[in-house]
């Protein structure tokens, strides 16, 4: 079963606990399971994750927005925080987190940049919202992957860990950073055409050189997610993070 990667009409509507701003700096959406559905979204005041210690920061793909992965959010972790921010970045009209030269060639620069301001508005987000950079893991697809990996290799302190579904190596810092306190779930697909399985298993090995706790899960799959994503996606949550 292929998941698309778009927030249906009916989880839109149904949804009663999100929070759209264009505060510092991003087009985003808050989610705390925790908070009053008969609160105003659009109500300026902080919010309160502390019962809901897990924070996901959703980060889209190519030509995807912020309301893209609230589906994908909500089934691997339904009592979790969700923070979802748009990519600033317009690529022929449609939303990244950085921009790229080619297909699979990045302008390294700018992603150093969009790097830096990412992770500078989730640590902004989390003193306004509440929510500990302890308990946060990144869920990013394709670029969204690709900037949360840029992000752990820059500003580990920003992440306790990520979900990386169809990552590719995005930098290569030098030192590498010690992330030996973080856990990354890698998940890949067997005839993806944009991720080779060599581009795949070079970002597992480079995040083996930083000493990260690292699993790496083949689908059967191209570069879009699939159920299987999801099962396994919950399960590692399940396994390494508590609510």
């Amino acid at each position: 079963m292929i998941i698309k990667i778009n927030l249906n009409k009916e989880n839109k509507q149904q949804n009663s606990k999100m929070i759209k701003s264009n505060d510092f700096g991003f087009h985003h959406i808050f989610v705390n399971p925790s908070y009053s559905s008969t609160t105003s979204s659009t109500h300026k005041k902080e919010y309160d994750a502390t019962n809901n210690k897990l924070t996901f920061v959703l980060l889209h793909g190519t030509g995807g927005n912020e309301e893209d992965l609230i589906f994908l959010g909500k089934e691997i972790g339904p009592n979790a925080s969700i923070l979802s921010p748009r990519g600033k970045v317009l690529e022929n009209g449609m939303p990244r987190f950085f921009r790229r030269l080619s297909e699979g060639v990045f302008d390294i620069e700018d992603l150093k940049f969009r790097t830096h301001e990412l992770a500078d508005f989730i640590q902004k987000c989390s003193l306004h919202y509440k929510f500990d950079l302890n308990q946060t893991i990144a869920v990013g697809f394709s670029n969204g992957a690709n900037i949360a990996t840029s992000i752990l290799l820059l500003r580990p302190e920003i992440l306790q860990g990520t979900i990386l579904f169809r990552a590719m190596i995005p930098l290569i810092p030098n030192p590498l950073p010690d992330l030996s306190t973080k856990k990354i779930l890698l998940a890949a697909g067997l005839n993806d055409p944009i991720v080779s399985r060599t581009e795949t298993e070079n970002l597992f090995k480079l995040f083996q050189k930083t000493n990260a706790n690292i699993i790496l899960k083949w689908q059967n799959s191209s570069h879009n997610l699939i159920q299987e994503d999801l099962a396994v996606a919950r399960k590692w949550i399940s396994n390494n993070f508590s609510f």
